[in-house]
């Protein structure tokens, strides 16, 4: 027994190796510079549109501010993952040590989790400016955007250190390879000797708290808006509603779609290359279209 601890232990301890992103393709080098690309662009969109937003006085509306944060989480974002797959790639290293490990964990749930959140408020945003256009300005004040703002991180933050916790104490009694281009939840619960059913319906709570009420309440505020929409007699008005809206919906279909696909089916029914085509999609192809998809759709940026 004792012996058996002392080899928990030892792989409680030791680095993680992150098998990279598709290992068995076969131009996977192609791949990782168009993502080199696709993170260049989203950076710069991203980083263009927050200071755009912060120095042009006609954009310090409530949207825009909510707009400009959810800028900054798709910028870190994206951060938290890909300049370490860059670097593992051309340094030809796989290894993370388990600290680096918990702290990429530790950021991608904080982010996720407070762009669920913010995405929901946003679209309570567009609800009040389309249904309660006269009192929009008392309702949205500055400091209910602050606290909007709070309440997405504090969101962020309490789910992610409840994962990360939980993650980062799990068992690893076989392989340390981790089928993934990053520390990723359910990659490291697959390599875990220990059985992980019950945890994983606390990950479906928590998808629940985080993806599908968020999507439900999102679902209930545009009903309403469109109803109201119907009801705009002036063309300009009805489109100029419509273009805000659509953008908006656009993102979270592109963000909240391929975290149900993640966290609220069972881990063993995707292989690691459906998990790892899903999070790219997420983490990298998600923070560079946002600023595009809001850009084209307003003439105001």
């Amino acid at each position: 027994t004792v012996i058996a601890m002392e080899g928990e232990n030892e792989t409680l301890t030791t680095d993680f190796i992150l098998s990279g992103l598709f290992p068995n393709m076969k131009y996977v080098s192609i791949l990782i510079y168009i993502i080199i690309l696709i993170y260049l662009a989203a950076v710069t969109g991203n980083i263009i549109l927050f200071f755009l937003i912060w120095i042009d006085m006609r954009l310090h509306t409530p949207m825009y501010f909510l707009l400009s944060q959810l800028s900054f989480i798709d910028l870190a974002l994206i951060s938290s993952t890909v300049p370490k797959m860059m670097i593992n790639f051309f340094s030809g290293r796989k290894d993370i040590t388990r600290l680096a490990c918990g702290i990429q964990i530790f950021f991608f749930f904080t982010l996720g989790g407070a762009e669920c959140i913010l995405l929901t408020l946003m679209a309570y945003d567009r609800y009040v400016a389309v249904c309660n256009p006269l009192r929009y300005i008392v309702i949205m004040n500055h400091r209910v955007c602050l606290q909007m703002t709070i309440v997405s991180w504090i969101g962020g933050i309490l789910a992610s250190t409840a994962h990360t916790f939980y993650t980062m104490n799990l068992p690893i009694c076989g392989s340390r390879e981790i089928h993934h281009f990053f520390c990723e939840m359910p990659a490291i619960m697959k390599i875990s000797c220990k059985d992980t059913s019950t945890y994983e319906l606390v990950v479906l709570a928590m998808g629940i708290a985080f993806i599908i009420v968020p999507f439900g309440l999102i679902m209930a505020s545009y009903t309403f808006i469109f109803l109201a929409v119907l009801h705009i007699k002036s063309s300009h008005g009805r489109n100029k509603a419509l273009a805000t809206c659509s953008s908006h919906l656009t993102v979270v279909s592109f963000y909240l779609g391929p975290c149900v696909y993640m966290y609220m089916t069972p881990g063993f029914s995707h292989t690691p290359e459906q998990e790892q085509a899903v999070s790219v999609f997420c983490t990298v192809l998600t923070p560079m279209l946002n600023p595009l998809i809001y850009s084209l759709r307003n003439k105001d940026v």
